[in-house]
């Protein structure tokens, strides 16, 4: 499927994790809804947009198996986490538990405001290698105690790229009185998503990645119960607009001014694309080249790995350990000079890693080039 992206075909490209790839009939279609908005702007965003958003944001509830009251599009998932975090009234006492496999911009954003706000944002250890889904959860919970009033969590870790046991962790907090927060940049397109079975009080996601949308494409979910919590980060017309069939969760978030709708339009397309392309079958595929990376690595080195190769806990997207003497910086410098490939190379808890993402427009011959580097650079 390499010839339906518009990456460049001089390079390896395998970190779709970092900013993800548009399929080209999908960014046709996003560039479609930016010509029609030039075309007559006061038309468009003052006539059709609330319809054509109510209609985009249908397609992308019944996605994930909820109600189109229940989401709402916003630029990416850094946005998202930011109108919870800044919703919650917590202060003084308050705790918020998180692990210590999160991305660094939603640390910085719990940090920024546990010392605007006086709450203790705690960042708890994994066990690595992670093994089993109660283990997990017993290291998760050593930092649950009365004071805790919110869990943040990312579904699949950025760093590690580890599958947290999300569901397990949401029962468990909501039968202690507990808000759960979870972080979905990466699951969108790479792992099945149902937020009704999930039961999670706020869900925050990138289209942008896993999902094939266009740049600028991300959501926020909030259950029913707990949209009253939510407060506009931005002031507009939404605020008390008292708009009839609407939800505070729409109306604080959807209209901020002008700007383009184009990335939120598009995401139905790319829902389309995938469907069309048997996308099940490409996210096997994936993670077969993803299990065989890690597993060649680990044979190669002797190194510990997060996880087993033949477990469950990644997807299409793996990090993988590389040698404590690595020079990084060379070897980053080099695996895209010599051969071409775009990967994260990376020191994470005083580790060097690599983390590798195999999408559709992967292949094998990729997969092989990669673990040819591999072996030199680490030789």
């Amino acid at each position: 499927m390499k010839d339906q992206f518009l990456l460049d075909p001089q390079i390896v490209y395998l970190n779709h994790g970092s900013f993800g790839a548009t399929p080209k009939p999908v960014f046709e279609r996003y560039q479609y809804w930016q010509r029609e908005l030039e075309r007559q702007p006061v038309d468009f965003i003052g006539r059709r947009a609330p319809g054509l958003l109510r209609q985009a944001r249908e397609t992308l509830a019944q996605y994930f198996n909820t109600g189109a009251e229940n989401v709402v599009y916003m630029t990416n998932v850094t946005f998202a986490i930011n109108a919870v975090a800044r919703s919650l009234k917590l202060g003084p006492g308050d705790e918020v538990l998180a692990s210590n496999q999160e991305y660094g911009a939603m640390d910085r954003t719990w940090l920024f405001l546990s010392r605007k706000q006086g709450f203790k944002y705690i960042n708890v250890p994994i066990t690595l290698p992670v093994t089993s889904s109660d283990q997990y959860l017993d290291d998760l919970w050593q930092g649950v105690n009365e004071n805790t009033r919110v869990i943040y969590i990312s579904h699949i870790s950025s760093p590690t790229s580890i599958i947290a046991p999300v569901k397990e962790i949401c029962a468990r907090a909501r039968s202690q009185g507990i808000l759960t927060v979870v972080d979905g940049a990466h699951v969108a397109g790479q792992i099945p998503l149902d937020l009704t079975d999930l039961q999670v009080d706020f869900y925050g996601g990138n289209l942008h990645k896993w999902l094939c949308a266009p740049k600028g494409s991300g959501f926020l979910y909030a259950a029913p119960q707990v949209q009253h919590l939510l407060e506009p980060l931005i002031v507009s017309f939404g605020w008390e607009a008292d708009i009839p069939n609407s939800t505070r969760l729409v109306d604080y978030y959807e209209y901020m001014g002008t700007r383009d709708y184009a990335a939120f339009l598009a995401v139905p397309d790319a829902i389309e694309f995938q469907r069309t392309n048997h996308w099940d079958q490409v996210r096997q595929q994936c993670h077969a080249y993803a299990q065989e990376s890690l597993a060649q690595a680990i044979e190669l080195t002797g190194v510990t790995p997060l996880y087993s190769p033949q477990s469950s806990w990644f997807a299409q997207m793996v990090t993988i350990p590389l040698p404590e003497q690595v020079d990084l910086d060379r070897f980053r410098t080099r695996i895209l000079d010599e051969f071409h490939i775009v990967v994260p190379v990376m020191l994470w808890n005083g580790h060097p890693f690599i983390r590798v993402s195999f999408q559709a427009y992967n292949s094998q011959e990729d997969q092989k080039l990669l673990m040819n580097a591999y072996q030199q650079l680490i030789g």
